[in-house]
């Protein structure tokens, strides 16, 4: 039987290389990891579960920090070594933890208000607005309304001035003005009316506007005798795109009051609400008092001479817009409570 000649090899074996423990920052976390474990500052390192009971960890959301969003995480804790070895389960880092690395404690999250020592605050009811130092809630009190006096007392309901009145009631004395112009003739043979003067008298007859006012064409006709327009007139006298401006502001709004007044707005070149207009000219109250028929149109002096006896437009200097436009006012304040009702009751004659 030959020999059996075996290659066996009795020297020493060669050492298995052994797993690179880690990085330099790592080492020294475990370091002063076992150092804060041994003076009971922090827990004991958790052992794993046995083999075989092993569970897969489930994953875990981190909040944002610092604008980012943190990875979700299988058991991999912050601040692990780059060499792969198993990082201590951590609780989250909170404020104020020392720059050594060392973990902090896990400690309740200290809720707003509690004392230094970290002790829980004791549960309050929410501070209502107005209460006493004493932390009692404020007396339920009703919401004080606008315009209540000092005692808080309500105020006493009253209608709003202007604007504020109520649907179809009669316009207060604020919103309603009287208007009246005079005309000059422009245009072939001066046939064309122009606006030459313009004057607005408030409720109680003061002048609230009354300006000449420049033709853009020129004048051909100064109707003198009835407009009381002269040449001398025309020297201060307004442009009338100005004029226009400054009395369509004025009438904003306001029940307008004159006589004929169609001619007037047309002069402007305007046309005002008609449910914001009165005219005198048309309004049958002021015919049957004055003892005319209802459907003729009677001019301004004469009604006004029968239901004012007052005289006006005489002598041969003209009209005076601010004259007419008193006597309108005046004419209308005679039978404003009757018309007003008149008109609430039929609006389709507005």
């Amino acid at each position: 039987m030959d020999d059996l000649i075996l290659n066996v090899d009795f020297g020493a074996p060669e050492p298995r290389p052994q797993k690179e423990p880690g990085n330099r920052k790592h080492q020294r976390f475990v370091r002063r990891r076992r150092e804060l474990e041994r003076r009971g500052v922090l827990r004991q390192k958790q052992l794993p579960a046995k083999p075989g009971r092993r569970s897969r960890p489930k994953p875990r959301r981190c909040p944002k920090e610092n604008g980012t969003a943190a990875a979700t995480t299988t058991g991999k804790a912050r601040g692990g070594g780059a060499g792969g070895a198993p990082p201590v389960s951590q609780p989250r880092k909170g404020r104020g933890d020392g720059t050594g690395g060392a973990p902090p404690v896990s400690q309740p999250r200290k809720a707003r208000g509690a004392g230094a020592g970290g002790a829980p605050p004791v549960s309050q009811p929410r501070k209502a607005p107005g209460a006493g130092a004493g932390g009692a809630p404020p007396v339920s009190q009703p919401r004080k309304a606008r315009g209540a006096g000092a005692g808080g007392a309500p105020p006493v309901s009253q209608p709003r001035k202007g604007r504020g009145a109520a649907p179809g009631a009669p316009p207060v004395p604020p919103k309603l003005v009287a208007m009246d112009c005079e005309m000059v003739g422009t245009g072939p043979g001066g046939r064309t009316s122009a606006l030459a003067r313009c004057s607005i008298v408030s409720y109680g007859g003061d002048v609230m506007y009354d300006r000449y006012v420049r033709p853009e064409a020129p004048i051909v006709d100064y109707r003198t005798r009835w407009s009381g327009i002269r040449r001398q007139h025309m020297d201060g006298a307004v442009p009338f795109r100005r004029a226009q401006r400054e009395v369509l502001r004025l009438l904003a709004g306001k029940v307008v009051v004159g006589h004929a007044i169609h001619n007037d707005f047309k002069a402007l070149r305007y046309c005002h609400p008609r449910a914001l207009t009165r005219d005198t000219a048309q309004i049958p109250l002021l015919n049957r008092r004055a003892g005319f028929p209802e459907n003729v149109a009677v001019s301004l002096k004469r009604l006004t001479k029968a239901l004012l006896n007052q005289d006006i437009q005489v002598g041969k200097s003209g009209h005076s817009s601010v004259e007419d436009a008193r006597a309108t006012m005046e004419l209308y304040k005679l039978v404003e409570d009757e018309w007003e009702q008149h008109l609430q009751q039929n609006p389709e004659q507005k």
